[in-house]
């Protein structure tokens, strides 16, 4: 693991995906250079990556409410990730 991807492992989920969508912004106005866009691009299929991986820990850790027949609240079981 590079640098660069030992730095996206730090990042919260919000700045990842902060900084992913300002590198979107910079491809899709098309003014920055090939090979600035390549890295960006990269850094870019990492960020979303890391996003991915983010959210996945953040559903397993989902629970749902149950409930029993009247509607009471009774528990909560782990939220089924599949």
């Amino acid at each position: 693991m590079n640098v660069a991807e030992t730095d996206i492992a730090k990042l919260p989920f919000e700045q990842a995906l902060a900084e992913l969508e300002e590198s979107v912004k910079a491809l899709e106005r098309g003014d920055v250079p090939l090979e600035k866009s390549i890295s960006l691009y990269e850094r870019g299929v990492k960020l979303k990556e890391h996003c991915d991986r983010l959210l996945k820990a953040a559903e397993a850790r989902v629970e749902k409410i149950t409930t029993d027949a009247s509607g009471k609240p009774v528990g909560s079981t782990p939220l089924d990730p599949a």
